[in-house]
């Protein structure tokens, strides 16, 4: 018996030590690639170590205006990330612990608008803000996204219902009213959930591609998903220009999740989101 669990047990390190190597393998690579010069890449394995390294390529890809998307899609993405909390936070808790007419039926009908494929909107979004005026505008890409989205009033408000109606009830007969129960009671009670939903907006708002592309397509607010793309168009074949671009645009992500993994993890115990 204890043979038997332990080869379960190995042969589940195996699988996860291998989905680790596939994982992490491409972002090495594109690390390795990024700091070679490109008479290195040409003439040797691309697994080979970089000697000399290099940062020509971070360069050279930063004075082709990749440095102004990554401030660009910085500055969305924390106005996004900001907004969505504040916004996600505030629905959630009148989802989970305040009582109106019409609650639940609001909430069901706002949690199927996830089943809407974002391709669907796209055209009368693009249309409304053309006849804005508001195409090529930061306000273009922030605003769609701004005011908090269904999955995370979903994830919170289910984090919320947890927390006992005890506290919440103390904290009303000592006075607090629904600001302050929100703010001193729910939100420190719920930092873990919190940290998961800034890192999983922050991914997604820093990865998105497809709004921007539309609606800002211009040099002055493009984001760095489509400045990216647009430098695989410009180097096609250089490849160590394209990595370093790929780079730039992955760092900040692996920092982020770096800080909030233990907030992350416990998340994930404690929800049992997967």
């Amino acid at each position: 018996m204890s043979t038997e669990r332990s080869l379960r047990a190995v042969a589940a390190y195996l699988v996860l030590v291998a989905g680790a190597l596939v994982t992490v393998a491409p972002l090495v690579l594109s690390a390795l690639t990024a700091v070679k010069t490109p008479g290195q890449f040409a003439n040797e394995s691309s697994v080979a170590a970089p000697h000399p390294v290099t940062l020509d390529n971070f360069r050279a890809v930063l004075e082709q205006g990749l440095g102004r998307a990554v401030t660009v899609t910085a500055l969305m993405t924390v106005c996004i990330t900001a907004g969505q909390l504040v916004v996600s936070v505030m629905a959630a808790y009148a989802f989970a612990h305040i009582a109106f007419p019409g609650r639940e039926a609001l909430f069901w009908v706002y949690l199927g608008t996830m089943m809407v494929p974002s391709a669907v909107t796209l055209v009368p979004l693009y249309l409304m803000f053309a006849k804005l005026g508001w195409l090529n505008t930061f306000w273009a890409l922030v605003l769609p996204f701004l005011f908090g989205s269904p999955y995370a009033i979903f994830l919170l408000r289910q984090y919320f219902r947890a927390i006992p109606g005890e506290i919440i009830d103390a904290a009303r007969v000592d006075g607090a009213t629904t600001l302050d129960i929100l703010v001193g009671v729910v939100v420190p009670m719920s930092r873990p959930i919190l940290a998961t939903l800034t890192v999983i907006t922050v991914v997604s708002q820093w990865n998105s591609f497809m709004w921007p592309l539309v609606a800002a397509s211009g040099a002055r607010w493009q984001v760095l998903t489509v400045a990216t793309a647009n430098l695989q168009t410009q180097y096609n074949a250089q490849w160590t220009l394209i990595m370093a671009a790929t780079t730039l645009a992955i760092a900040p992500l692996v920092v982020v999740f770096v800080v909030f993994q233990r907030q992350v993890l416990r998340s994930i115990a404690v929800t049992g989101l997967k």
